[in-house]
């Protein structure tokens, strides 16, 4: 034997699937019993069965033609209840509106948002500058221009540095070492009027913007087509306190420029270079990190064991240890 369908939750006066089957079946057989119904309160509660008269173990269907006006008279009520209901919380609310003076906005700002897209980041960065008054930290590792998409990022970003330097804010920008001498940086610096001041390191974390130290935009993904828009306080005070010891430990380059010292004949480029061999870093490895070609690398480090009279890759750690001459980098 078929088990009964379990009776579904619903809407009062709507009929489930084993009310509209029992229902049927009580017009067909022209009754059903009390324990047959209860498979289905809906029928009793909507009144398509009612107690037989002398009889109350039996129910008996009402008529199709008169049970449809009742169940229709029922929704137009509900529905008129619902609608009193709305005009109801309209009243309440408009003097809820009138204290919040019209105020459209969904709530504070985010503390943190993802930005898909360079067109995106580049608005969001943008509209985020426009507001500020204080000043700019950049950290901009690794810069290349071999494909042109640099010099038409520099393009974007010059005239909204300039309009920050025209409110009386300032520029701190931080590059590698490997970026001092590119003409374009120089040359972009060289354009901007006011308090502007670049330094550079060996090497740096990813890249960041913050502006205001209210606001601060980071890679999101590793090829930066997404990015991080920052505006949680900790947060954004973790990432300026970061900057501002990576400064102190940086070397002016803009508007005047200091080179690395270079103890004993050994650059700041071929110390960083000797404590990441050290670390047991790889030539690729150490490339990327400086922000240099392997074969760039792979010349820095042929100096340096030239210079402390290596003939071997393992011999080259032994020497910089001996040396001391991170010791003395520090």
């Amino acid at each position: 034997m078929t088990p009964a369908p379990q009776h579904e939750e619903h809407a009062p006066g709507d009929l489930c699937r084993a009310g509209t089957r029992l229902y049927e079946r009580a017009l067909r057989e022209g009754h059903l019993t009390a324990e047959e119904a209860r498979e289905a309160p809906c029928l009793t509660d909507t009144g398509l069965v009612e107690p037989a008269t002398g009889d109350p173990g039996r129910l008996e269907p009402v008529a199709p033609v008169l049970a449809l006006p009742r169940l229709l008279r029922r929704t137009a009520e509900r529905i008129a209840e619902e609608r009193r209901g709305q005009e109801h919380l309209t009243e309440v609310f408009r003097s809820f509106m009138a204290i919040g003076g019209g105020r459209t906005d969904s709530g504070p700002e985010p503390v943190l948002r993802v930005l898909g897209g360079t067109d995106r980041i580049n608005e969001a960065i943008t509209e985020a500058e426009a507001e500020a008054r204080q000043e700019m930290l950049c950290v901009q590792p690794n810069v290349h221009y071999r494909d042109g998409k640099g010099e038409r990022s520099q393009a974007i970003s010059l005239g909204r540095d300039q309009d920050l330097l025209d409110r009386g804010g300032r520029i701190r920008t931080l590059y590698q070492h490997t970026q001092r001498h590119l003409p374009l940086i120089r040359a972009r610096y060289e354009k901007l009027r006011g308090d502007v001041e670049v330094r550079t390191l060996d090497e740096l974390a990813d890249r960041l913007i913050v502006l205001d130290r209210t606001v601060a935009f980071m890679p999101a993904n590793a090829d930066r087509t997404m990015a991080l828009e920052i505006r949680h306080p900790a947060l954004v005070q973790y990432l300026c306190t970061a900057f501002d010891r990576f400064w102190r430990l940086a070397t002016p380059m803009y508007p005047k420029a200091v080179q690395p010292p270079s103890p004993e004949g050994i650059t700041a480029r071929q110390r960083a270079i000797a404590e990441l061999l050290i670390e047991g870093h790889t030539d690729t490895a150490i490339a990327e990190r400086l922000g240099l070609n392997v074969r760039t690398a792979r010349v820095h480090i042929a100096k340096l064991a030239a210079t402390l009279g290596s003939q071997s890759r393992a011999q080259l750690g032994y020497l910089i240890g001996r040396s001391g001459i991170l010791d003395r980098g520090r």
